[in-house]
């Protein structure tokens, strides 16, 4: 079985001959570092890049790439290696390079020979960094293991050698540089024009090696937010019935980006149908402020003639500006409707074909569920739409396991059909969107592999939690009360302590038998009603260490309730994804800030496949026991 790591865990390596897999959805150097003993790099003569991809029991590519293989034989390496560190790095390209907080973060995977996955990390958290160290392989009383490192460097490559013990960092790190720089100007095709430009047509055009490119402004003109990272749509065959017309782009295909599994192409291309709709949205809005202010100007110019002040003159000049306006604006919208066409045939055409983690509750997936036998790699949250293309939605995935607890504010709300939600009614509509999102974590996760806990003082969430009840999905009754509180707060605290220094020992699974191993998902309602000052701190201290081992947090809470703490709780807010019970629009994109409607993923009223699926999963859970 695959060992999911997170930063910091090891796993055994049961053979000799390995291949470390890595996909960034965005090309990335890749190279390797031996170390000594100490951990320390000799030379540069220890260092595998694109520049120098082959030493002894080593070989890494040549070129940067989205997706890389790198070989290593630890039985032949140098007597004097103990260590291997796999590095990743962004290609530095127009006077300055990429961050890895901006692209998808980067898997990897340690593999036999024969492709069978010994162990997998996703390098998550990254933010200005654009230089990592992903994965170490090291010698321990010659035996050899995998860590999950996720070191990463804002300073780049240099600082990333100079740490590991490199006199000539910065020599040898712009050697690799330019190495990647001229891999990469053999990798990357030549631009598609812009008449040929949309959604499907980048991805058509572009290598999945391609680099997304900087946002860029023409004089004057509109702003090109394209981004050739996908894989080209699958064209079809020269067989087919139906052939394409020239110029026209490919029928929409699910799972047409790349990925070692379905389930990672059908992910990676959401993941690209949202970049999509944030360019193609940024650049009708940039086009239609161009107008704008084109009319303005030549507005301003007629009227600063005092002869077009007066008579037919300036009336010409007038409608001449206008319908310069009027052709620019429906230029926009034209070329704006057709790539909304083209997002929405291909919505039309993965919808249907994601797995139940994915999909909404109304899709067929669910109706033939059956228990998984691994986690997948991501949650659907709900869906994001903008104001331009609201019957366009597009599934908001969270990687898993979740890197931050979640918050769902219970607060008075407004719809966006003006309804006003109270503070009954608002915490009502939180409390099912939170067990809406429990039951589907619990869903996704083999049975007996996660299991949720509630924190309801006053008992004001029981009629929505009934069907975690009442299906046997929650082991244990909602802990009400200030001692109930504490008490589960107080266990869980533990579990957290032990599994730390579990993982710190490098024996993660190592826990006492009162200690469930499970993932854990605790639902804190009607915050802070029943927290004293020493739960605040544990609870503050579950959202910080809890999601690194496996304890993760949902609190279904009004901020403003929490005002009489102060500052004190500022940090926890702000480690918290912030979700709403009712589509509002306060979720921004860091990519062009486009402020996303969010919609929560809700059961159709009068369905019961909630209940149909948790009770097969309790019961796939007995009879494991």
């Amino acid at each position: 079985m695959t060992a999911e790591l997170v930063r910091g865990q090891n796993h055994p390596l049961s053979q000799v001959r390995v291949e470390i897999r890595v996909s960034a959805g965005v090309p990335v150097l890749a190279g390797a570092a031996l170390g000594d003993e100490h951990g320390t790099v000799r030379g540069a003569q220890w260092v595998a890049h694109p520049g120098a991809p082959t030493l002894p029991g080593i070989e890494v590519p040549g070129q940067a790439a989205a997706e890389h293989r790198l070989a290593v034989d630890l039985a032949a390496l140098p007597e004097a290696v103990h260590r291997v560190s796999v590095l990743l790095a962004l290609p530095t390209q127009h006077g300055g390079a990429l961050r890895f907080g901006a692209v998808a973060a980067p898997r990897t995977a340690v593999t036999a020979p024969d492709g069978t996955e010994i162990a997998r990390f996703t390098l998550t958290g990254l933010d200005a960094e654009s230089a990592v160290v992903a994965l170490e392989l090291y010698r321990r009383h010659d035996a050899w293991k995998v860590r999950a490192v996720g070191q990463g460097y804002a300073q780049g490559l240099p600082a990333l050698l100079a740490d590991q013990g490199l006199p000539a960092a910065e020599e040898l790190a712009a050697a690799i540089q330019e190495a990647a720089t001229a891999s990469l100007a053999r990798a990357v095709p030549a631009p598609r024009s812009q008449d040929a430009s949309g959604p499907t047509a980048h991805r058509q055009a572009a290598s999945p090696d391609a680099q997304r490119p900087e946002d860029t402004r023409s004089a004057g003109g509109p702003i090109d937010y394209s981004h050739p990272r996908r894989r080209a749509a699958t064209a079809p065959s020269a067989s087919s019935e139906t052939p394409v017309p020239d110029g026209q782009p490919a029928p929409p295909v699910a799972g047409d980006a790349v990925g070692w599994s379905m389930e990672e192409r059908l992910y990676n291309q959401v993941w690209g149908m949202f970049e999509d709709l944030a360019r193609t949205t940024a650049a009708y809005r940039s086009a239609v402020d161009f107008a704008h202010s084109r009319l303005e100007k030549e507005l301003d110019q007629a009227l600063a003639d005092p002869r077009n002040r007066l008579g037919g003159t300036g009336e010409a000049a007038r409608e001449a500006a206008q319908a310069r306006h009027t052709q620019l604006a429906d230029q926009a919208r034209a070329a704006f409707d057709r790539d909304l066409a083209q997002l929405t045939a291909e919505s039309e055409v993965v919808e249907p074909a994601l797995p139940p983690a994915f999909a909404r509750w109304d899709n067929p997936a669910w109706h033939g569920y059956r228990v998984p036998s691994e986690a997948p790699m991501a949650l659907r949250l709900g869906d994001l739409c903008l104001p331009e293309s609201a019957l366009l939605r597009i599934p908001l995935l969270a990687r898993l396991p979740l890197e931050r607890g979640l918050w769902i504010d219970s607060g008075p709300l407004e719809g966006p059909d003006g309804t006003f939600h109270d503070s009954a009614s608002a915490r009502r509509l939180a409390m099912e969107s939170a067990v809406s999102l429990a039951a589907r974590l619990l869903a996704v996760h083999p049975a007996g592999e996660f299991a949720v806990q509630v924190v309801d003082p006053a008992g004001a969430g029981a009629g929505a939690l009934l069907p975690l009840v009442r299906t046997g999905a929650v082991t244990a009754a909602p802990a009400s009360g200030a001692a109930g509180v504490a008490e589960v707060l107080e266990r869980l605290t533990r579990r957290v302590d032990l599994t730390q220094m579990a993982v710190r020992g490098g024996a993660a699974e190592a826990l006492p038998p009162d200690v469930d191993a499970a993932q854990q998902l605790l639902i804190v309602n009607d915050f802070p009603h029943g927290f004293d000052d020493r739960a605040v701190t544990r609870l503050r201290y579950l959202a910080d260490e809890g999601p690194a081992v496996g304890v993760h947090l949902l609190m279904v809470a009004d901020r403003e309730d929490a005002e009489a703490y102060g500052p004190l709780l500022d940090p926890l807010w702000r480690s918290l994804m912030r979700l709403t019970p009712v589509p509002d629009d306060h979720l921004a994109d860091p990519w062009v800030g486009h402020a996303w409607t969010y919609e929560p993923c809700l059961v159709p009223p009068g369905s019961r496949v909630v209940e149909q699926v948790l009770t097969e999963l309790t019961e796939a859970r007995t009879k494991r026991k």
